[in-house]
Parts: C-alpha cells; sequence; structure tokens
C-alpha cells in the first residue's frame, strides 16, 4: 500500500501530532508499506530527516504568531504534486487544519481516499486563547473532516464531541505507547536525589508550557511540604510559570531515554490540560509505572481508571489537584498499587498493535471505495 501522510508537525518537532506521524510511518515500513510524508519545513530550514524512516517532503511555512515553536504551512503546490508523485493508494491527514487541508483537497481531485486523524482540540484553543470563536472552529472541523472517507478519533471523549458536531463516519483509533523505553524499571535514584536533594517526593508535568495546559493549576502542588515539582516541555508560558511556580525544578525539553529515566523518577505524574483529544504522556507514565492525577476530562478519561491507576479530578480545579497529589504523597502503598496497575494496563498498547488497528482503517476505506466503484 502506497500512503501518503500529510501532517501539520512532524519531528524535529516534539508534540502529539508529530510523534504519532513518526510512528505511523514507521509501522507502515516495518508491515511492508510505503509511506512518505508531508511537512512543513523547520525553523533552520529543513536538511536530512535523520528520524524519519521514509521520504520526507517539506513545504515552506511561518511560525505561529506568539507561538514560534508551531509552524504553519504556507500555500504549495508541492502536497499535490506528492500525492501523485508518490501514486498514493490513500491519503492520511494527520490533524488537518492548514497543510491537511490542502492534502484533503488534493486527494479529492485525484480520486483518492482520505482517512482524517483527529488530534487536537482546536475549538478549546480557540476559547482558551481568543475567549470566543468556538463555533468557528467546529465548522472547521466539521468542513475538513466531512470530506474524508474517514475519521479516526482517538478517545471516546473526542468522537462524541466529533459526531455531537455532526462530523460523519467517525471510528475510534486510540494511540499506542513505547512500553520497551517507557518502564519503572528505568527509575534513577541519583537523578532523583539531583532533583529532590533534601528527599522531597517529585511531582512531575512533561508537555508544552502553553496557555492551554494550565501547568498553573500546580501552584498549590508546588506549595506543599515535602514536595518537589519538575517540569519538562517548553513553551510561551515558560517565563510566567517560573515566577508562578517559585521552587520548581525546570529541565526544558526532553526526549528519548533521557525523557523515560525522567518519568521513572517521578512519584506522581499530574497533568493538568482539560483539552486532550488523547494525552499520551499520561500513557507514558503509566507505562513507567507511576501513578497519575488527571483532568476528569477529554483523553483522560479513557486512560486514567479513578481509583486504580491514578485520580481523575474536575478540570482547571487547582485545590482539587493539590489534594489529589497530597493523597498520593501520604500513601505509598497507594502509589505503588496504582502504578503497577498503570503499567499493566498499557501493557498491550504497542505502537505496532494500535498500527495494525490503523492499517485495518485504511483497508476498509479501500474496499468501501472498491465496492462503490464496482
Amino acid at each position: 500500500m502506497r500512503v501518503v501522510i500529510v501532517t501539520e508537525s512532524f519531528p524535529p518537532d516534539v508534540n502529539g501530532v508529530a510523534h504519532c506521524a513518526l510512528q505511523t510511518a514507521r509501522h507502515l515500513v516495518d508491515r511492508g508499506h510505503s509511506p512518505l510524508v508531508v511537512a512543513p519545513a523547520t525553523a533552520a530550514g529543513h536538511g536530512p530527516d535523520a528520524l524519519a524512516p521514509c521520504p520526507v517532503v517539506r513545504v515552506p511555512s511561518l511560525p505561529l504568531p506568539g507561538y514560534p515553536q508551531v509552524r504553519v504551512a504556507l500555500p504549495s503546490r508541492r502536497v499535490a504534486a506528492a500525492i501523485t508523485e508518490h501514486r498514493a493508494d490513500l491519503v492520511h491527514l494527520a490533524s488537518p487544519f492548514v497543510l491537511g487541508v490542502r492534502g484533503m483537497a488534493a486527494a479529492a481531485r485525484l480520486g483518492i481516499p482520505a482517512v482524517a486523524v483527529y488530534q487536537t482540540d482546536l475549538a478549546g484553543y480557540a476559547r482558551t486563547y481568543m475567549g470566543a470563536g468556538e463555533a468557528t472552529a467546529w465548522r472547521r472541523i466539521r468542513s475538513v473532516h466531512a470530506a474524508a472517507d474517514r475519521t479516526l478519533a482517538p478517545s471516546s471523549a473526542a468522537l462524541h464531541d466529533l459526531e455531537a458536531h455532526g462530523v460523519p463516519r467517525v471510528r475510534l483509533w486510540p494511540r499506542g505507547v513505547d512500553t520497551v523505553r517507557f518502564r519503572p524499571d528505568r527509575r534513577d535514584e541519583a537523578l532523583r536525589r539531583e532533583l529532590a536533594p533534601n528527599g522531597e517526593l517529585i511531582v512531575g508535568y512533561v508537555g508544552r508550557l502553553a496557555p492551554e495546559k494550565q501547568v498553573e493549576l500546580l501552584a498549590a502542588a508546588c506549595a506543599l511540604d515535602g514536595v518537589r515539582v519538575v517540569i519538562v516541555g517548553d513553551g510561551p508560558s515558560e517565563t510566567s510559570l517560573r515566577e508562578t511556580l517559585p521552587g520548581a525544578v525546570f529541565l526544558g525539553r526532553r526526549t528519548g531515554d533521557e525523557l523515560a529515566r525522567i518519568f521513572a523518577s517521578l512519584d506522581v505524574f499530574a497533568h493538568t490540560g482539560p483539552f486532550e483529544t488523547f494525552c499520551q504522556t499520561v500513557q507514558e507514565a503509566m507505562a513507567s509505572g507511576v501513578p497519575v492525577v488527571a483532568p476528569a476530562a477529554g483523553g483522560p478519561l479513557d486512560l486514567v481508571a479513578h481509583g486504580r491507576t491514578g485520580l481523575l479530578v474536575p478540570p482547571g480545579d487547582a485545590d482539587a489537584v493539590r489534594d489529589a497529589v497530597w493523597s498520593l504523597l501520604a500513601d505509598p502503598g497507594l502509589r505503588t498499587a496504582y502504578g503497577a496497575a498503570g503499567r499493566a494496563t498499557v501493557e498491550g498498547r504497542t505502537w505496532a498493535a494500535v498500527g495494525d488497528q490503523l492499517i485495518g482503517h485504511y483497508a476498509d476505506v479501500l474496499s468501501s471505495r472498491t465496492a462503490v466503484a464496482a
């Protein structure tokens, strides 16, 4: 099968869309298929895509105003040309919004089926950054995804939202986790002493530092006696968060085995953002054997079994985050039990397993097109 993956982000970008697109390309190659990736150019030009398992076509882009870590593709004929030259059987649209819209249009013109993967809560972002515009964002989402042969939602909450807003042909497709890289035995006591030299219990957050992530909700937890908050990631909110979270350790962006070592060395993982369509970092914490505190909204509803692998709290409630963190820190046995249950829960959620599910969706779409043509 020849697949063109049109993605709004791709490594070296570090985010859920980029990571999922990379894992999808890797799995397709592993299964003997022929993928091609189309993605925005990076800030420093693109050069060789060393991490990519397949060819990558880069489209000119500009930084998003106020958020330079995010690149937005410019109009380009390269998308349609890449799909044509690759002789694509199917177009995979990863979080389509700008570049993906062009990919969808090109696929429609060429008569090639398209599968759209919903990954970003654009309506929630519109609410956060503009205080309005949610209805406009949903109109955009609906128009883009309605043109696809199938839309894949990463969680039951996302699937419900899409269907409630009139998006047709939606199916569930979750995300995988690297259970070899993220595992409990990477816990590093030397790292723990470095992060918490007075023996504090370590509460960690991993992700973008941006308004929609609401990391400031950790302020009350940061003030607890005997607690060290560790923040991994970067973004436009970093300066203000350093002021809001005095005493927290900011490690910046970390990836790979280094990130896995940090995850496993936490006592509690706390996620604060209420707009997650999935929330990969929650899954990585669970794979690392770490109990999770997360908002009872979006993707974490599927991932965290409240009272078994972690605790779900009301979105936006700093006191609830603090109380949940404290209840876990005060009970080592509970932390151990939740961490072990979390690891057991995700052991079957490998990228290979969910990648095969994705190929099954591709096959369904292709057979449906064939049946209609016949």
